[in-house]
């Protein structure tokens, strides 16, 4: 790597800079991005990105929608070009990069071009800390593990969020999490819980699409998935009425069905703000004060409002601050060995060619929305891929693509290391994957299914409990070392049809189960 560009040696940025241009990312497009209301604005839209693999078809409709519908409402604020790359874009703009300045981009080779451009470059914005706060944070810890929930901790006390009078957790307790792992209610389809509320589209998306449709029929570019209606925000006053029905219409209910998934109700009570929150229109310790805001004033259960906080100043920015201070190298983590290419039917969102309901029908929400919510990636796609042995560097490529909410930062974290488990425990204390029977408890998926979630041999043995226990033979002596995995690495010793399995399994291979 290029020291003069590495964004990690290049010591700490500014954190303004008002007199200039700002160059903002199409994931940048909140007015915390700019240093003032009047700030003159550069957007630049490059078409070469689609063209560097295949993306979901609705994340391209709504990243090109959320920059177009800035670059209309700065106006004349804004410079707006289209163009192939981003310097040609500069140089139809006849702008030089000395001239502008850009908050750090959420990606390395974002991060290496506009330090190669010459452009002035800040502090990251979009976080409730900064990198550097951060970096002494995790630095000061010398050899302790570095924990999500000392983070999160940490944070509330510095910002305040849900204290107490005397600068205790509300409630008594910093963790609800137990609280908020209830299966679906029992013989319903649906939560009784108000609809999201979705946008109207307008011309801008009528534009984005009929431009979406040329590239395609040109064979400019090629997309996974299914179009269809917008879901998500694209713009600040849209992510602002997302937030306020959200914590109206369905806070409530959002801890306690937080984890449990229903074949009819793929939204459940989750809030559909990560997408317009990793586009920049929300900042997230305004969306965490919000909704303690809201659950005191009308009594929001608390493990509800403390679970969606915990997510959106926890996990969220933990997962972004692990991506820069673990390194790029992170990403080529492979500690289980897994190297199965993602087989075809996966990457192209075959669901039909799918038995498992499970597996089908969350295929098939990604497929049609390019959105599930966090416990279909991890448990059913991510677990899939962990029983598998997908390359983990692949299957974080897949998921950025093809989710809306999807960015380098986001999966790379989020699928190397915590479903995965390629960084050997760094992010998470054990392999997340289960058998057929948390599945079964955590939906109404094997209802019907022609697989049974108790059976591991034979016609009707369910491919995850197979799945789960082919996993832990094959990688037993790579996990023999974790004190977390010693019970269920026991139980290996105690199956009378471990052979069958692993017989069935290694027959499976890589096709759709």
């Amino acid at each position: 790597m290029d020291a003069e560009v590495d964004p990690t040696e290049s010591g700490d940025p500014p954190e303004r800079a008002p007199g200039t241009r700002r160059w903002l990312f199409a994931d940048q497009l909140g007015p915390h991005f700019l240093d003032g209301p009047r700030q003159p604005v550069l957007l630049l839209e490059s078409t070469d990105v689609f063209r560097r693999g295949r993306f979901h078809r609705r994340k391209a409709h709504l990243v090109l929608s959320a920059l177009r519908h800035r670059a209309r409402e700065l106006g004349e604020q804004a410079v707006h070009v289209q163009a192939p790359t981003y310097a040609q874009g500069l140089a139809e703009a006849g702008l030089a990069a000395g001239d502008l300045s850009v908050c750090d981009p959420t990606s390395y080779p974002a991060r290496r071009l506009v330090r190669r451009l010459g452009a002035q470059v800040l502090r990251s914005r979009g976080f409730v800390v900064s990198e550097p706060q951060f970096r002494r944070w995790a630095d000061a810890r010398g050899r302790r593990r570095l924990l999500m929930e000392d983070f999160y901790r940490d944070v509330r006390r510095h910002h305040g969020l849900l204290l107490d009078a005397g600068g205790g957790p509300v409630g008594g307790s910093w963790n609800y999490d137990h609280d908020n792992r209830s299966g679906p209610p029992r013989r319903r389809e649906r939560l009784d819980v108000a609809e999201p509320w979705y946008p109207a589209e307008d011309d801008v998306d009528a534009q984005v699409r009929e431009d979406l449709d040329r590239w395609e029929r040109d064979g400019d570019v090629e997309f996974t998935g299914e179009d269809g209606p917008r879901r998500f925000a694209v713009t600040r006053r849209e992510a602002l009425r997302a937030l306020r029905h959200f914590l109206e219409h369905r806070l409530e209910q959002f801890g306690t069905y937080e984890d449990a998934m229903l074949r009819g109700d793929p939204w459940m009570a989750h809030s559909l703000l990560s997408a317009p929150q990793n586009l920049g229109l929300l900042d997230p310790l305004e969306v965490a004060r919000r909704a303690e805001e809201h659950g005191r004033a009308h009594g929001v259960r608390l493990a509800s409002v403390e679970g969606f906080v915990r997510q959106v100043v926890g996990w969220r920015s933990w997962t972004w601050h692990l991506h820069w201070y673990l390194g790029e190298e992170y990403r080529s983590s492979n500690a289980l060995g897994a190297t199965t290419p993602l087989p075809r039917w996966f990457a192209d969102l075959d669901a039909d060619a799918v038995d498992a309901a499970c597996l089908s029908h969350v295929l098939r929400g990604v497929r049609e929305e390019g959105w599930v919510h966090h416990v279909p990636r991890l448990m059913v796609l991510g677990g899939w891929g962990l029983q598998r042995g997908y390359r983990p560097d692949e299957l974080a490529d897949w998921f950025w693509r093809n989710f809306v909410d999807g960015y380098d930062w986001v999966m790379t974290t989020n699928v190397v290391g915590m479903s995965q488990h390629a960084d050997g425990g760094v992010l998470a204390t054990k392999p997340y994957t289960a058998g057929g029977a948390y599945v079964d408890r955590m939906s109404d998926f094997c209802r019907g299914c022609r697989y049974d979630p108790k059976v591991r041999v034979g016609e009707d043995a369910c491919p995850y409990t197979a799945g789960y226990w082919n996993f832990l033979a094959t990688r037993r002596t790579l996990l023999e070392g974790n004190r977390r995995m010693s019970q269920a690495l026991r139980g290996l010793d105690r199956l009378p049809d471990l052979d069958g399995v692993l017989e069935q399994e290694a027959r499976r291979g890589d096709g759709p189960p």
